[in-house]
């Protein structure tokens, strides 16, 4: 899936990226549509049929949301594959952003919904990665890279960092048609997905007491 809900300082300020506004947000809030949106971005044009195939949903829901979508403007007939038999669906951009700071205020339940959504796709790609981890050439399974690390940061060191990692991402080949046409022999589709995630602590808790009141506490462990 190409979702990239990414801020303004986003790796690529591309002309065929979807801001979302409150409907926008709205009608993506939506583990199906997310996902319908993703397969068509990712592997071009396609049916109701064929994407329920993928989604393991049948063509009735997978018809549903794309019209959903459609009327949303996520999603477009391609006129020039459809017939009287087939409907066929292509995605109108390449990337999504979620850029107004104050949508999340005024659209909090759709916010977190779409989120959502997204981290669960992101989840379903990791695994059919792994699933199918054994069946990829050496080469391709050397390169997997699950990674963590925790940094005690400012907010304006994460959103240094944020930049920089995305600045590094730029540097790189995206994977568009025209560049699956000129990209060099051996070059695959390799997904990238990037989490930074802000883990505040708790708040400190009361000094312990003393005295003989303490004495009979339990001890936190």
């Amino acid at each position: 899936m190409t979702q990239e809900p990414k801020g303004p300082d986003g790796p690529h300020g591309e002309e065929d990226s979807v801001v979302l506004d409150a409907k926008g947000l709205r009608a993506m809030a939506h583990p199906v549509r997310v996902q319908l949106v993703g397969l068509l971005r990712k592997h071009g044009p396609s049916t109701a049929t064929r994407l329920a195939e993928r989604l393991g949903v049948n063509s009735g829901t997978a018809s549903y949301h794309l019209r959903q979508l459609g009327a949303a403007g996520f999603v477009e007939e391609d006129a020039e594959r459809g017939n009287a038999r087939e409907r066929w669906w292509r995605a109108v951009h390449r990337t999504t952003e979620l850029n107004d700071r104050g949508l999340a205020d005024r659209e909090p339940e759709a916010t977190l919904a779409f989120l959502q959504s997204v981290a669960t796709a992101y989840t379903l790609r990791t695994q059919q990665t792994l699933n199918e981890l054994q069946t990829m050439p050496r080469a391709w399974r050397d390169t997997l890279d699950m990674s963590d690390w925790l940094l005690r940061l400012t907010p304006e060191e994460a959103v240094a960092l944020r930049r920089e990692l995305r600045d590094v991402i730029a540097r790189y080949r995206r994977d568009t048609p025209e560049a699956a046409a000129t990209a060099p022999e051996g070059a695959e589709r390799v997904g990238l997905v990037v989490h930074l995630l802000p883990e505040p602590d708790a708040p400190a808790r009361p000094e312990a007491r003393s005295g003989p009141e303490a004495a009979a506490g339990t001890e936190a462990s």
